[in-house]
């Protein structure tokens, strides 16, 4: 039947499952309420805001979309809002962001460009009516005014809809104020562009000058009537977005940051909290000397702490901030020390090359063990840290509370699976994922005294289709994680063909402790495959010298690290009985990073690899983004051969240069050539996309053809980097299935 629910049509539908389960938490100071985000199903995409008594979990309805839009079919949203959305992966609708005042007892937030605000006692909302269309609107400290983006201007206005006015006005076409640019929102994970200060009378406001920067022209080919899109785009070696910063204040005053950001283009983090100035993170282009600033007087900067690393500096969510240091660990420190203020101290996160681990440092103290990886800082008070963690085993993360003043480590909720986290005054909010079950659990916690389950909140995830339990491996010298999925009813020991399935690449892990990362997995399984998932060296949870062992080597090392887990895995496994994994039947399917890799396997190791699926595939490293490129494979313009080797084309024009004229020396360190014998490739590509470019496979799609290698080409037309509409998705995933039976040579 067209209309039966298969997995696929639900896993688009549901996104992924996580509609429905409860997201972006605030906790009122004083505990009396929680609120958060949610849909009202597990397939409905208007996201409503809520609340909850921490207490009992009883909850209720604030503001749902439909009803404030009075049963509008869609949400009209502004290209600059749809960007954004694309930037943080946010696919939900209704209110996907809101913001409170410090008591949390007001909330606002955009719907369709316009702007509202609810009281969350008496769950009155009302519209606050503005011109132009909204973005990011944020309620200052004490919920009397709200700042939003309108029109590349930063305007406010009273909750009384009074006192409406622009604080700063864009100059030009390509400038605008208070918003991300692309590559903070797309490399740094920084989606914001202003920030309250913490009495509420001013805001540091970002102003982006996109002059610079190059363009690419983003046709929709299915409607050839209609204008390409100009997207500007910093591309490897050239030209980055221009951003400044400015203190504006409510009483009209405008003072500009001296911040050197010629010398330090990348503003990373920015910090306001009421123990402190401000704090910004600034990065050199190369990324390999960082620093920690605080605003005073004037717009006046003092340098905190200067950071350097040999290949690139890693920072983390929540860091750095401030911590009293009369009460904190750092209380003894030299108030001249590094890292410390007058009474403050500062807490940040940095690599400890000693130990290869990542540590909490306040002042110049570290605060956490070695052998603890720390991944974020979620909450910071005189007297404890809370932090997500990960320990030997980087597939599971937990909340652990630090002790500033003896440096003792308590866990905080579950200690299996994967907790992220939100802590405020006397509350937490715990959202945990296992292998076990496949719905996500999210918990109030009270943190006065030991740490004890008051609630729990409400999901209602759909329970998906298919059930999953990957088999968790070690494999190799390396020791890199692994999970195999088998089919469901597998027979013990029977031979199947197989499928790897990475990402592979840095910032992003597969192999975790979550029953629903391994589902599209399990999928692929169940017809007639041992599905591999592969975690290698750059992916996140292992340390510093893990992360940096990709550093001038994507085409080498983690793809080294995909054939090393395989031949591991067919004789772990085969030893165990398990399965027999039939290494002359080898596919590999991947997106973004995971297309590059796949694309990867094919053209260097048909040895091993007889098949790929190449999806959104980054094909030559000059065609992304600075940020990303540079931190890992350096300035084109410096490391010509270093982009040639990573490539995918061997004809790249600076094969094989190893001097750095780029003019393709032979014999030089960055030449090699696809290997025999050719193997099949299917190429997907969203023909929407503007950050993997469709470019990257239809000049690959060339180059095959001009070899006579065969290949297929899926374009996707109106799709972005994002994943299609559950109709497409069915498909795409059947389309795929069929390739590889056709490739391998299956019945």
């Amino acid at each position: 039947m067209a209309d039966e629910l298969t997995f696929p049509r639900q896993y688009a539908r549901t996104q992924r499952f996580t509609l429905g389960a409860p997201r972006g938490f605030a906790i009122a100071p004083d505990g009396g309420l929680v609120a958060f985000l949610r849909t009202s199903t597990g397939t409905d995409r208007a996201t409503c805001l809520w609340t909850a008594d921490p207490a009992t979990g009883a909850e209720r309805l604030i503001a749902d979309p439909v009803h404030l839009l009075a049963g509008a079919d869609d949400e009209e949203l502004t290209a600059q809002e749809r960007a954004r959305r694309e930037r943080s992966r946010q696919g939900a609708a209704g209110i996907v962001d809101f913001s409170t005042d410090a008591a949390v007892t007001r909330a606002t937030f955009m719907l369709s460009g316009r702007l509202f605000v609810a009281d969350l006692d008496s769950g009155v909302v009302h519209e606050v009516p503005v011109t132009g269309s909204v973005i990011d609107p944020r309620l200052n400290s004490a919920g009397t005014f709200i700042a939003y983006v309108s029109d590349g201007a930063l305007r406010v206005v009273g909750v009384d809809a009074a006192d409406v006015r622009a604080l700063a006005t864009p100059e030009g076409p390509q400038v605008s104020y208070g918003t991300a640019d692309f590559i903070a929102a797309e490399e740094l994970s920084r989606y914001r562009g202003y920030w309250w200060s913490p009495d509420g009378t001013e805001l540091l406001v970002a102003r982006v000058d996109e002059t610079p920067v190059g363009s690419l022209y983003i046709a929709d080919l299915a409607n050839p009537g209609q204008q390409p899109n100009e997207v500007r785009y910093p591309a490897a070696g050239t030209a980055n977005a221009q951003v400044e910063l400015l203190v504006l204040g409510l009483d009209g005053s405008r003072t500009s940051v001296a911040w050197d950001a010629d010398g330090f283009e990348y503003l990373v983090s920015v910090h306001w909290s009421a123990n402190g100035p401000a704090l910004l993170t600034v990065l050199t282009r190369d990324q390999r000397r960082g620093r920690i600033l605080a605003v005073g007087d004037g717009g006046a900067v003092t340098v905190l702490h200067d950071q350097q690393d040999d290949n690139w500096l890693e920072f983390f969510p929540g860091a750095p901030a401030w911590v009293p240091a009369a009460e904190g660990a750092a209380a003894d420190a030299d108030a001249d020390a590094d890292g410390a203020a007058g009474d403050l101290a500062l807490a940040r996160i940095a690599p400890d090359a000693e130990t290869d681990t990542y540590r909490l440092y306040v002042g110049d103290h570290a605060v956490t063990p070695a052998g603890l990886q720390v991944r974020s800082l979620v909450s910071l008070t005189a007297e404890f840290a809370y932090l997500i963690v990960s320990a030997a085993d980087s597939t599971r993360t937990q909340l652990v509370r630090v002790d500033l003043s003896d440096r003792t480590i308590e866990q905080v909720g579950p200690t299996d699976g994967v907790t992220t986290g939100t802590v405020a005054g006397a509350l937490a909010v715990l959202s945990t994922t296992t292998l076990e079950e496949p719905n996500k659990r999210v918990s109030v916690l009270s943190l006065d005294g030991p740490p004890k389950e008051l609630s729990v909140l409400n999901s209602v995830s759909e329970t998906p289709l298919l059930r999953t339990r990957p088999i968790e491996l070690v494999l190799g010298e390396r020791g890199l994680r692994a999970a195999l999925v088998l089919p469901t009813g597998h027979v013990p020991g029977a031979k199947l063909p197989v499928l790897l399935d990475p990402y592979g690449g840095p910032h992003a892990q597969q192999v975790v402790a979550s029953h629903n990362s391994f589902l599209n997995s399990q999928w692929f399984a169940d017809q007639g495959f041992a599905v591999l998932v592969v975690d290698g060296r750059g992916t996140p949870g292992r340390g510093p010298a893990w992360d940096r062992a990709v550093w001038h080597d994507f085409a080498g090392a983690t793809l080294q690290d995909q054939v090393d887990a395989l031949t591991a895995a067919a004789v772990q496994t085969a030893a165990s009985g398990q399965v027999e994994l039939d290494l002359t039947k080898v596919g590999i399917r991947g997106w973004s990073y995971g297309g590059y890799l796949s694309g990867l396997a094919v053209l260097k190791r048909p040895d091993v690899f007889h098949a790929a699926v190449v999806g959104a595939p980054v094909t030559d490293w000059q065609l992304y983004d600075t940020c990303y490129t540079e931190r890992y494979l350096g300035h084109p313009a410096e490391f010509p051969e270093v982009y040639a080797a990573n490539s995918l084309f061997p004809d790249h024009p600076a094969a094989g240069d190893g001097n750095g004229d780029g003019k393709g020396d032979e014999a030089g360190a960055g030449h090699w050539t696809w290997a025999e014998p050719a193997r099949p490739m299917m190429i997907i590509h969203g023909l929407a996309d503007d950050n993997v470019v469709a470019a990257h496979t239809l000049r690959l799609s060339s180059a095959l053809l001009a070899a006579g290698r065969p290949h297929e080409v899926l374009p996707l037309s109106g799709v972005t980097h994002m994943t299609p509409q559950e109709t497409v998705a069915e498909n795409l995933m059947l389309l795929q299935v069929d390739f590889l039976r056709r490739a391998l040579c299956l019945s």
